[in-house]
C-alpha cells in the first residue's frame, strides 16, 4: 500500500487512515469518486492496532470493544464476514487492593456517588464548574477506598489527567457515551463484545479494498485553500484536491498549517484540547485458567490503578487485557518491558494464581508515546475550556471534518468513528453534486 509517488491531483484527499478516514474513503470510492488517503504513520489504523500472538490468536492493542447498541460497527463486521462474540463476564468486576478483595459494603458509597453523577449528566451544569477539575471534586470525597475507586474508574473511562478535566466535560461524556451504566458495563454495556479476528481486521479490510489509494508515510504538513480547491503539502510532494476530509483529532490537526488560518474557535479548540494517556497490555496464556478461580475481571486499586478484562475468544488461548490510564500510565514509561509486566500482573497472582506471572505472549502499547496518534482514547478538553462532545464538524469551505470525536452517537468509540466517516463522505458527495 505504500506508494512513494503521490498523484498530483485527486477529487478528495482524506487525511488519516484510521477507521473514520478509511470508512469515508471507501464510501466515496464505491460511488466512483477519485480519492486518496494520506497517512503520516507507516501503518494503517490510527487508534486501532491489531496483532497476532505467538499462539496464533488475534488481539487489539487499540480500540476493540463493540457496545450493545453499536450497530454501525456490528454491521461492518457482519459485512466483512468477521465473527463477533460476547465478553466472558460476571455481574460486576471484583475490586481488589493488593492482596485484599474489597467487600461489597465498602463499595456502596461509590455506587451512590456514581448515581449522583448520572443524575447530573441530565442537567445543565453551572458555568463556574468549568474552572473546577475532577481532581478537586475527588479530593472532597470522604473515604480512601471510595475516593481511590472513583479515581481509577475516571482514569480508565477517559484517560484524562484529572487535574485538567473540567467537571462539565466529565458530565458531558457520561451523557454522550450512554450513561455510566453503559460506559462501565461489559455485558449489555459499552464493552459488550469483541471480534475473533480483532478490530484490526476492520481497518485491514477497508484498506485492502482501497488498495494503492492508501498512502502510508505521507504526513500532511499544510493545507491551503483558494477558489480552485485545496492544496496539501506533504514531505514527499503536493496534492491538489477538490475536497479534503481531515480525520485527525484537534491536538493532532494542530500540527498542520492551514492557509488561510482556521476560524478562531477551531484554533482555540486545537490549542485547548489534549490526547489522553493510556497504556494497554494483553497477556496471552495457553488457556483462560482464571475462569476456574476468581474470574478475570478486576478493578485494581493498588498502583498502578488498572482495569483487567478477560478478552478470550471462544476456543482460543487465554487473553487477559489490562488498561492503565492518565499519569499512572506515564509512570510506567520509565520501566523496561519486564518491569511493566510485573507492575500490572504482580498483585493479580494472589487472586488468580502464580501462573499469571508467566504468560506465553506479552503485547503492550503506550499510546501517549505514539508519535502520530498522540494518545488515546480521544481528545480531551483542558481545564477552563467549554467545548463538549460531539466536537463541531461543520465544513469550512472545501475542508470537511471527521474522526470519532465528531460523532453524535458513541463519540470516542469505534462506532463513532464509522458514523463520522460516513457523515463526512455524505457531505462531500452532496457538495460535489452541487
Amino acid at each position: 500500500m505504500h506508494q512513494d509517488e503521490l498523484p498530483q491531483t485527486t477529487t478528495v484527499a482524506v487525511v488519516g487512515a484510521g477507521l473514520s478516514g478509511l470508512t469515508a474513503a471507501r464510501a466515496l470510492h464505491r460511488q466512483g469518486v477519485d480519492v486518496i488517503v494520506l497517512e503520516a504513520a507507516e501503518r494503517i489504523g490510527g487508534r486501532v492496532m491489531g496483532e497476532t500472538t505467538v499462539l496464533g490468536s488475534r488481539l487489539d492493542l487499540g480500540g476493540q470493544w463493540i457496545g450493545h447498541d453499536h450497530h454501525r460497527v456490528m454491521g461492518l463486521a457482519a459485512e466483512l464476514g468477521l465473527t463477533q462474540f460476547p465478553m466472558h463476564t460476571g455481574p460486576l468486576p471484583a475490586v481488589i487492593d493488593g492482596p485484599r478483595r474489597v467487600k461489597i459494603p465498602s463499595l456502596l458509597p461509590s455506587v451512590l456517588i456514581l448515581t449522583g453523577l448520572e443524575v447530573f449528566s441530565r442537567l445543565r451544569t453551572p458555568k463556574r464548574w468549568h474552572a473546577t477539575s475532577a481532581a478537586e471534586w475527588l479530593r472532597k470525597v470522604p473515604g480512601r477506598t471510595t475516593r481511590r475507586l472513583l479515581e481509577v474508574i475516571a482514569l480508565i473511562s477517559w484517560t484524562a489527567d484529572l487535574d485538567r478535566m473540567p467537571i462539565p466535560a466529565m458530565i458531558s461524556m457520561i451523557r454522550h457515551q450512554g450513561g455510566l451504566r453503559t460506559m462501565l458495563s461489559t455485558k449489555g454495556g459499552a464493552q459488550d463484545s469483541l471480534l475473533v479476528e480483532g478490530a484490526g481486521a476492520l481497518v485491514e479490510s477497508l484498506a485492502a479494498e482501497l488498495g494503492p489509494r492508501v498512502k502510508l508515510g505521507h504526513r500532511v504538513t499544510s493545507v491551503s485553500r483558494n477558489e480552485h480547491g485545496v492544496t496539501l503539502d506533504t514531505a514527499s510532494g503536493q496534492v491538489h484536491a477538490t475536497k479534503v476530509i481531515v480525520t485527525a483529532p484537534p491536538p493532532t490537526a494542530a500540527r498542520i498549517t492551514f492557509s488561510p488560518q482556521l476560524p478562531a474557535e477551531r484554533v482555540q479548540m486545537q490549542q485547548n484540547m489534549y490526547m489522553g494517556s493510556v497504556y494497554k497490555a494483553i497477556a496471552v496464556y495457553e488457556k483462560p485458567f482464571w475462569r476456574e478461580r476468581s474470574g478475570g475481571e478486576f478493578m485494581v486499586l493498588d498502583g498502578p490503578g488498572r482495569a483487567v478484562f478477560d478478552t478470550t475468544a471462544p476456543g482460543g488461548p487465554g487473553h487477559l487485557c489490562v488498561l492503565v490510564a492518565g499519569p499512572e500510565a506515564r509512570e510506567l514509561d520509565g520501566l523496561d518491558t519486564a518491569g511493566r509486566r510485573r507492575a500490572v500482573l504482580g498483585s493479580l497472582s494472589e487472586h488468580v494464581g502464580p501462573e499469571v506471572l508467566e504468560p506465553a505472549g506479552w503485547h503492550e502499547k503506550s499510546w501517549h508515546l505514539d508519535e502520530h496518534a498522540g494518545g488515546g482514547y480521544m481528545a480531551l478538553p483542558d481545564i477552563g475550556f467549554t467545548e463538549q462532545l460531539p466536537l463541531p464538524s461543520a465544513p469550512l469551505g472545501d475542508i470537511h471534518w471527521a474522526g470519532t470525536e465528531t460523532a453524535h452517537d458513541h463519540p470516542g468509540y469505534l462506532d463513532g468513528a464509522i458514523e463520522a466517516g460516513t457523515r463526512a463522505a455524505r457531505e462531500v458527495t452532496n457538495a460535489l453534486r452541487e
